[in-house]
């Protein structure tokens, strides 16, 4: 990477008029004030379909997008919705994005556009199709999921479909065609939008960091098609699941219960899956950042059934076995470790030993003058410097939640007391560090506290709800962005 900076924001929190941030003229308009801004990166969650809770780390699928984020008004300029149903469509601007609304509204407006779908469009929906075959499997699953009331997988009462018997999924593919090729046309929309995006960033000189998650839901189309890349029982359930132990962000730790890897057997076929992965997540995005890289060196592997993740145990992860196969097919793919968490010398070694740049996050960082993450202890410049990430609080937020001594510690650091100058104090520290990249939340700019926090970790309710207000992302907040990137010579 070459010194430069950048924004975090999902693409949810965009603003706009139907409830949930989307790939259309708001997410340009944050394209042209990163650039404005002087930022050459932006940075995103996981833009999968959601699962459980609404996180983007629990998505039904590694491969597709998330049909909440296309954008109705490309629908409509494409003859497929009309003024009308967008303007039904609408919703207050500026409050939390109310999930179970748009669960329940939106399908049915993307099934009225699917059914004015034909010609040369539908002809581009096939050959989409045709194109990816992880869509044929996801749509089938999708389909399956609705014909059986949204009941996991593992749990469905037809236990051929539940196992995958070639005839009966053949059965299923003719009696659920239409509705197959509906989530086939929702999934052309959304990667159409997503290149004209992107398209749009990186003539910009805006280039997207994207999060691969470690981990993939249970029930998903990944572990439902290829039970074999996972260590499930012959019912297609987990004997242990995946989690994090009691850390910084809680004392019971953090039971996730993803299903674990068959690292044996992914390494026996030359780890295919995470190559199509990765493959996937590399049309998307400019970088990846890989989320809980510590697991590729030890993962925490908890008894299925257990009340908390205190009772897992370290498991040896894949190493470089996996990451050698991932940076050789993809040497031009720019990673991003996330080495957060419970550190040991031997991640740390993988680390360097995969020539990946790590993370040094602020609010983490005043304890003392020793610690890693204050910027005169990184020593390298191959590193990306955060104030916070997406399970952070915002600046404001940590200042007003930290302890007496962290909060002194942290003044005397950046010489500024008080929180409002102790957030400008912030921002100027990680854009003055060695860091190759400096990345700051959004909402760190825009000065808020923790109301503008986008998740908890533990917590399982009210995450992934924030969105930035109109009008936010104004042309007078990009001057001055510009002008303290400058200064440190990341334009």
């Amino acid at each position: 990477m070459e010194r430069s900076a950048g924004i975090l924001l999902p693409v949810f929190s965009l603003p706009g008029p139907y409830g949930i941030g989307s790939l259309g003229r708001e997410a340009r308009a944050f394209a042209e004030f990163l650039h404005n801004a002087g930022q050459r990166w932006w940075q995103v969650l996981p833009v999968g379909p959601t699962g459980a809770g609404n996180s983007p780390y629990t998505s039904e699928s590694t491969f597709a997008g998330n049909p909440l984020l296309i954008d109705l008004e490309d629908l409509r300029d494409r003859g497929l919705l009309t003024e009308a149903e967008l303007s039904a469509a609408r919703v207050p601007e500026g409050a939390p994005i109310d999930y179970a609304a748009l669960y329940e509204s939106r399908e049915a407006l993307l099934r009225r556009a699917f059914s004015r779908l034909g010609g040369a469009e539908a002809q581009s929906v096939r050959d989409f199709a045709a194109a990816n075959p992880w869509l044929g499997e996801y749509a089938l699953y999708r389909a399956l999921k609705a014909r059986f009331g949204q009941t996991a997988w593992f749990d469905w009462p037809d236990k051929d479909l539940l196992n995958r018997d070639p005839a009966a999924l053949a059965a299923a593919r003719q009696e659920l065609a239409e509705d197959i090729a509906f989530h086939q046309a929702v999934q052309f929309w959304f990667f159409s939008q997503w290149k004209a995006l992107k398209d749009h960033a990186n003539g910009l000189g805006v280039r997207i960091i994207g999060d691969l998650p470690i981990y993939v839901s249970l029930d998903s189309a990944d572990v439902w098609s290829e039970r074999r890349e996972f260590l499930l029982d012959e019912t297609g359930r987990p004997s242990r699941v995946a989690g994090v132990p009691p850390d910084y962000f809680s004392e019971e730790g953090q039971l996730w219960g993803n299903p674990l890897y068959d690292w044996a057997a992914q390494k026996r076929d030359g780890f295919g899956w995470w190559i199509r992965r990765v493959e996937g997540a590399s049309r998307l995005f400019d970088a990846i950042r890989i989320d809980h890289f510590r697991a590729f060196e030890r993962y925490w592997s908890v008894p299925a059934g257990a009340e908390t993740a205190r009772e897992g145990r370290w498991e040896p992860g894949p190493g470089m076995d996996l990451l050698r196969v991932l940076t050789g097919w993809f040497p031009h793919i720019t990673y991003i470790a996330e080495d957060l968490g419970l550190l040991t010398p031997e991640v740390h070694q993988l680390r360097e030993a995969a020539g990946l740049p790590g993370m040094k996050v602020l609010e983490f960082a005043f304890s003392d003058p020793g610690n890693d993450y204050l910027p005169h202890n990184y020593g390298s410049r191959r590193c990306v410097c955060y104030t916070g990430t997406h399970d952070n609080d915002t600046a404001l937020g940590w200042y007003d939640h930290a302890g007496e001594a962290e909060r002194a510690f942290a003044e005397r650091y950046l010489g500024a007391s008080g929180r409002e100058n102790v957030r400008r104090a912030l921002l100027r520290c990680g854009m003055g560090s060695t860091a190759e990249l400096f990345v700051a939340q959004m909402q760190d700019y825009l000065a808020l506290g923790s109301e503008g926090r986008i998740n908890v970790p533990g917590v399982a309710e009210g995450n992934w709800r924030w969105r930035m207000a109109p009008g936010a992302a104004a042309a007078g907040l990009a001057v001055d962005i510009r002008r303290l990137t400058e200064v440190y010579g990341r334009c």
